[in-house]
């Protein structure tokens, strides 16, 4: 499909670089939503998900996956629930494994490729509906979009998918947000690793290398040691090469956005591949020059994050 060319996004002008446009909305933006109805499934493998709807008993799904230690709560998967909400759609949201309330009962955590738990999701509402639109944030964007490039068109009631923010090519990427200037970001997310690492050692005794931790210095690091080894992966190479979301792409069968800000300070070159796009089928790609990571602000208070606004276009328009 062709790149679609000559975004309206306009971004507040207060927010004058990416860096902003990344945290204002992230720290300041409250949602406010009905109280969803949570429910934990369990998993193959003797472990849980925990999952929160929003029911209006509507025929339409809209099912929505958070980012790098984020979760259900978040304000960006708010902002998504109340605009479908309001478009007339069920909404679910799910927590990926020890991003809930409670940490997840088995040695691995969630990854970027994890999309057996995905699946499971999917399959697990699917009954209940006559059509299912997946939308994710960050890495949950690269789940999506792997997933939608593995099930192909195995699964009829997948109608559309929407992936924003993407780290596409999760090595560069990881290299990207590893940078000096984007020091604030890993750091952050680093934190939260750690903490998680030590929990989950205390709860598998001699499987996690906790003394390893002390060399952890960058997010590649940290999937280097822990990431890659625990979920099967040999480093963190081979994680990122596996689980790439761009490698899938061309084997995705169903309309699909991806919304990536030029400025995002997250993501690599290579999560533009706008001569890609020339020769995908079912693959739309737009890329505003401004909106940083997650961000898409309006440019007031009264009107709709761009992101939003173009989830919504993309999933209820017929193409």
């Amino acid at each position: 499909m062709p790149l679609l060319e000559n975004s309206i996004y306009v971004r507040p002008k207060w927010l004058f670089n990416g860096h902003l446009e990344t945290i204002y909305p992230s720290l300041f933006r409250k949602v406010t939503v009905p109280k969803p109805t949570q429910e934990r499934i369990s998993t193959s493998d003797g472990d849980f998900l925990d999952l929160e709807w929003y029911l209006q008993n509507k025929s339409k799904l809209v099912l929505i996956s958070h980012g790098l230690e984020g979760n259900s709560t978040r304000s960006y998967m708010l902002g998504m629930v109340k605009t479908f909400l309001q478009k007339g759609y069920d909404v679910l949201t799910w927590n990926f494994r020890s991003c809930g309330h409670e940490m997840n009962k088995q040695v691995i955590f969630y990854h970027s490729g994890a999309t057996y738990d995905l699946d499971l999701v999917v399959n697990h509402a699917i009954d209940r509906y006559e059509e299912i639109n997946l939308i994710g944030f960050s890495l949950g964007g690269n789940l999506t979009l792997k997933y939608l490039g593995e099930i192909g068109d195995r699964i009829s009631k997948i109608n559309k998918g929407v992936a924003i923010s993407v780290p596409l090519h999760l090595g560069s990427s990881s290299k990207k947000i590893s940078e000096t200037k984007n020091s604030l970001y890993s750091k952050r997310f680093l934190r939260s690793l750690k903490k998680k690492v030590f929990e989950k050692s205390e709860a598998h005794p001699g499987q996690i290398p906790v003394k390893t931790l002390s060399n952890i210095k960058t997010l590649t690091d940290f999937d280097d040691f822990f990431t890659g080894p625990l979920h099967g992966f040999a480093d963190a190479q081979e994680y990122y090469e596996v689980n790439s979301s761009l490698y899938f792409l061309d084997q995705i069968k169903v309309p699909t956005l991806v919304l990536n800000a030029i400025n995002d300070p997250f993501l690599s070159e290579q999560c533009f591949p706008k001569n890609l796009a020339k020769s995908l089928d079912h693959v739309y790609f737009e890329f505003p020059k401004h909106g940083g990571h997650v961000g898409f602000s309006p440019e007031n208070s009264s009107k709709q994050f761009y992101s939003e606004q173009r989830a919504v276009e993309f999933i209820s328009t017929v193409l």
